[in-house]
């Protein structure tokens, strides 16, 4: 998704906010949404081309601290933005929380290795677990395609296993997900063909013509698109993408591409020089071996 936003967030609020940091035992004090409009308001109201939605208000995992979910649409597209309010209301700040401690990733790697349930490649006893969340309607996850195909051509100590996160703002990605979850169970092959002719063939689809062109292109992959439009209607299918969703969510993924590497979250690979996701990968590699001592 543009980074717009958040350029004008960081640019905005970080500048001119002051972060008091006061965790306290008591309950989060969520702010309302009237509140949230009335910030958003002040923040983008002299830019008629920007629009959000508040998605949810909760308690972050940093102590103390409100959690604001939004969905921010430019013209340039959509991205989904935090914000984090501090206990007494007055202050609010916009980026990430990491884990930290000695080994920061590790809870996040166990939550991934207990509740993946995707298509993967790669020796399944690689020492790195690469875990790629997707949508299929998403162009920046089409874009991170290549990026993962070479990283994979390159890399023998690592398995990537693929999680559908189709968006709800868009209006095929659920249906995709669908077939995709059914080609996978099917052919492990197919299903890496198959999600590769969908994202070649983004423009082409829509919501109207979804059913014909998925059930077209799992037939091109190599197996039989009308047993995988049956599939994709089951209710074993919806519940296996409402479990890849809600991993996702446990994990903290709230836009796509979202990649793991280890547990270590990047948010889209396509951010980031292939030299420095290629170190990631090795250094993961290394400090798995160095930590099973």
């Amino acid at each position: 998704m543009s980074r717009t936003v958040t350029r004008l967030f960081l640019n905005i609020i970080l500048s001119s906010a002051a972060f008091a940091q006061t965790h306290t035992a008591a309950a989060t004090k969520m702010p309302s949404e009237e509140t949230i409009n009335g910030f958003m308001h002040q923040m983008f109201g002299y830019e008629p081309g920007v629009k959000w939605q508040i998605v949810s208000v909760k308690p972050s995992e940093a102590e103390g601290l409100a959690e604001v979910d939004l969905v921010m649409s430019t013209p340039q597209g959509q991205q989904s933005n935090k914000i984090y309010v501090t206990p007494d209301g007055k202050h609010a700040v916009v980026g990430e929380i990491l884990p930290f401690g000695a080994r920061p990733f590790d809870v996040a790697s166990t939550e991934l290795q207990k509740g993946i349930n995707g298509p993967s490649r790669g020796p399944a006893t690689a020492p790195v677990t690469i875990v790629e969340f997707s949508d299929l309607q998403c162009p920046h996850c089409k874009d991170a395609e290549p990026i993962l195909d070479k990283l994979m051509g390159e890399e023998k100590k690592a398995r990537l296993v693929y999680q559908n996160f189709p968006l709800p703002s868009h209006d095929w990605a659920q249906k995709a997900a669908a077939y995709a979850d059914c080609v996978g169970r099917s052919n492990s092959d197919a299903f890496w063909k198959f999600i590769a002719s969908v994202f070649e063939s983004q423009t082409e689809i829509n919501a109207a013509n979804a059913e014909e062109k998925l059930t077209a292109l799992a037939d091109k992959a190599g197996v039989k698109g009308s047993d995988m439009a049956a599939c994709s209607t089951k209710p074993d299918t919806t519940s296996r993408i409402e479990h890849s969703l809600a991993l996702g969510k446990s994990v903290d993924v709230n836009s796509t591409p979202t990649v793991f590497v280890n547990g270590r979250k990047i948010g889209s690979v396509t951010g980031i020089p292939y030299e420095i996701l290629k170190k990631i990968v090795d250094f993961a590699a290394s400090d798995n071996k160095t930590a099973a001592k």
